[in-house]
């Protein structure tokens, strides 16, 4: 399947010719991509409030965007072209997702964002855009036009409530059929228009921008400084001038901020936790009936263990972070960690007692469950 994804190149061909410098069709990637959803499915994962969805109308030249959770009896009032319905995080509710991301594993998971499933009627898109991360588009069922653009100038529509590009200039244009797969780099501008009732699967990666980077990490320290000093002027003179900043109060600010420093360890600390934290609305459930620790070593000794859905597993060379928690583990833990994060699930073993210590936790918090998942392939 892989081959099939990247139209016969290598993972190392592909991030060489195309990741982040210039787009990839690939038809016929995902042969059996029609299985993955079906459009009744998504309009009921529409209806649950946990889930992220908004439906976008075009009436002409006028968009329109609600956002859910939905009723049915929304889904019937639509017309019958020029909408379409979209739905984030699905690699978070259905274990089918996996086919698609699995493949793309040759990408490390920190840089997964989410898995979003639109069902579009006749006519139906969201526009002339342009993302700022890197996408893949497969096509799951019906046919979607794509006109794409390399134009660097990208200014958007005023007053929409949608970011729509101002002056669209198609290069390229094809239409995709079940099962093939258009990539794109960053700021690529494209529009994808339903050629008939469709179900497109967009596979984004995250890409933080400096200042949100940067405003996170001011978060993640403002918990962490420890310092109890206050400033002080013991030595103080009157003054005739109140409005003014002296030399000596501007002096002493500047000392303290000076003082409030960080480590190369804080850094790779934030990095660790913040790429494995889920976004704000996704929430675990821990098992209704938990099983002691005893019985949960039997169980996954025969059944093995697999992640939630939800889960985000990452480690570096000194930690393991589990949905924005940091762990560390023994040597003779680590290897068998490691093979959970990078494959998601692991066939029935024994584990070491300390990497039973960590999994039992992260069982009762409703990070892992019993079992390896089976996909179809």
């Amino acid at each position: 399947m892989l081959n099939s994804l990247l139209s016969g190149l290598t993972p190392a061909q592909f991030l060489h010719r195309h990741w982040q410098k210039k787009p990839l069709l690939a038809r016929n990637a995902f042969p059996r991509a029609e299985e993955l959803v079906k459009r009744n499915e998504l309009f009921e994962l529409a209806q649950y409030p946990e889930i992220e969805s908004r439906l976008v109308i075009r009436n002409g030249k006028r968009w329109h965007v609600t956002y859910g959770p939905f009723r049915q009896r929304d889904f019937s009032r639509l017309p019958k072209s020029n909408w379409t319905l979209l739905i984030q995080g699905v690699n978070h509710l259905l274990p089918q997702a996996q086919q698609l991301l699995s493949p793309l594993s040759f990408i490390s998971y920190a840089r997964l964002d989410d898995l979003m499933i639109s069902y579009a009627s006749p006519g139906g898109g969201v526009g002339p855009h342009f993302d700022s991360y890197d996408v893949f588009l497969v096509q799951s069922e019906g046919r979607r036009r794509w006109r794409i653009s390399s134009q660097r100038e990208l200014s958007l529509i005023d007053g929409l409530p949608l970011k729509i590009l101002h002056n669209f200039r198609a290069e390229r244009e094809w239409t995709l059929e079940p099962g093939d797969t258009l990539y794109l780099p960053p700021r690529y501008a494209h529009d994808g228009i339903a050629v008939d009732p469709c179900i497109t699967c967009s596979v984004g990666f995250r890409a933080p921008s400096a200042q949100d980077l940067c405003s996170r990490f001011f978060d993640f320290l403002n918990d962490r400084l420890d310092t109890q000093e206050f400033h002080s002027d013991p030595g103080l003179q009157p003054t005739r001038h109140p409005a003014r900043i002296s030399r000596q109060l501007t002096k002493s600010f500047l000392d303290m901020l000076h003082r409030a420093r960080w480590t190369r360890s804080e850094m790779l600390q934030f990095i660790g936790e913040d790429l494995s934290t889920p976004k704000a609305h996704v929430v675990f459930a821990a098992p209704s009936r938990t099983l002691s620790r005893d019985a949960f070593c039997r169980v996954i000794a025969r059944r093995g263990l697999r992640l939630d859905l939800k889960s985000i597993l990452l480690y570096d060379d000194q930690a393991f972070y589990i949905n924005g928690d940091r762990i560390t583990l023994a040597s003779a833990d680590r290897n068998v960690a490691r093979r959970l994060a990078d494959r998601r699930s692991l066939a029935p073993t024994v584990i070491p007692r300390g990497a039973i210590d960590a999994f039992y936790t992260w069982y009762r918090a409703g990070y892992l469950h019993p079992g390896v998942q089976q996909l179809t392939t």
